[in-house]
């Protein structure tokens, strides 16, 4: 076991009980962001308003700590052939790719913008509930150089400027609600609505507004140019995830692992699963009752987080006020075909955020792409595994 991982056994099986006794709890409620008491058809388990996130100690690995099938943030980047191992996904990719800022941009699901142009390239997709049951995303992506159509691109909210400054992503997003706004001097961002909107991003004729924004890949660059953006990462960034080596697999484990072919996050509107083929490895995505397609078909990730947050709302607005800083139930992690629950932790207000097995063990993701479900946390109890 490395150093910094808690080996405490007595503490193992207090967050082990913890977290399965929280595997059936919701804690939220429309404008509130206290934990509220949930039944289950199969046992009430009531968590009381008082209860305090869990919080995982840990300390920094060290270099001799890690297994050589391990690669750790901050660890060289360099692979063979002249290419770098990418921040996003562990895999190896173009060093013009790799050492550069990648783009975290907003896109709709709302049926009438179907498909998404562009979300077959992202490295890691965000999803969570804007307003009401309507989701929304935000693809963090590096391969764009040859796209002349992303999108169709929407608004933001205040927990996606979070969500981009964990990257160390250039923001690009067409407006954002009036709660949003005061967020977004806290991250470079591109503005579909105002400044220079119209030379990142332009309106298509195929479509009715609101859903035919557009950006290219020549109008991101324009635009970062005009806006005096840097395209290298900060000095200060040192990657995301832990990654397994491309030549290793890895599969979840800690106290609650089972099988997870389909993976239902509980979404309701629109009803979204992904379900794990075992010829690639791969968890393909669905939704709307049919395949999930982009572009450039089908879309399919290797590694699912499901992250649930206490949620409420603005005011008396439809909304979504989400608390992505604080832990107050867990997830799940899946890849491979299994899943395990996890806790996780964010480095402060700015900083990456952090998911751990029970015992305190950050996870490892397997090379490839990854899908984050935001899910409040008053819907848990809609999550499902086959």
């Amino acid at each position: 076991m490395k150093k910094g991982w808690m080996d405490s056994k007595k503490r193992g099986l207090c967050l082990l009980a913890a977290l399965c006794a929280l595997l059936t709890a919701g804690c939220s409620a429309k404008g509130s962001l206290e934990a509220a008491a949930t039944e289950t058809a199969v046992e009430t388990i009531r968590i009381e308003p008082e209860t305090k996130p869990i919080v995982i100690e840990t300390e920094p690995e060290t270099e001799e700590d890690l297994s050589p099938l391990i690669y750790a943030p901050g660890d060289p980047r360099i692979a063979e052939n002249g290419n770098i191992r990418s921040y996003l996904t562990g895999m190896d990719v173009p060093e013009s790719q790799g050492n550069r800022r990648p783009l975290a941009i907003m896109m709709s699901n709302d049926k009438a913008s179907l498909p998404q142009y562009g979300i077959n390239r992202a490295a890691v997709v965000y999803e969570a509930p804007v307003e009401g049951e309507m989701n929304r995303y935000m693809a963090i992506i590096e391969d764009y150089d040859d796209l002349d159509r992303i999108g169709s691109v929407r608004s933001c909210r205040t927990y996606y400027t979070y969500f981009a400054r964990e990257f160390d992503a250039i923001y690009a997003h067409f407006g954002q609600s009036t709660f949003a706004k005061p967020y977004l001097k806290n991250v470079d961002n591109i503005n579909g609505i105002e400044g220079i909107g119209d030379t990142a991003f332009y309106r298509s004729k195929d479509r009715k507004r609101p859903h035919n924004a557009y950006a290219s890949f020549d109008g991101i660059q324009k635009a970062i140019e005009k806006l005096g953006y840097s395209q290298e990462y900060d000095d200060s960034y040192k990657g995301h995830y832990y990654f397994a080596a491309q030549e290793s697999a890895v599969t979840p484990e800690g106290g609650y692992v089972q099988d997870a072919r389909k993976v239902m996050p509980g979404y309701s509107m629109n009803n979204p699963w992904f379900e794990y083929h075992e010829d690639d490895g791969l968890y393909y995505r669905y939704q709307y009752g049919a395949p999930h397609l982009g572009d450039e078909g089908p879309i399919a990730v290797k590694n699912i987080l499901i992250q649930c947050c206490a949620a409420g709302y603005y005011a008396t607005t439809d909304y979504r006020n989400i608390n992505v800083h604080e832990d107050t139930w867990g997830g799940f992690f899946i890849t491979n075909g299994k899943v395990a629950n996890i806790s996780w932790k964010k480095d402060g207000e700015f900083g990456v955020t952090h998911y751990y097995y029970p015992d305190g063990r950050e996870i490892v993701l397997n090379p490839g792409k990854t899908w984050i479900c935001i899910v409040p946390t008053s819907e848990a109890g809609k999550i499902a595994f086959e």
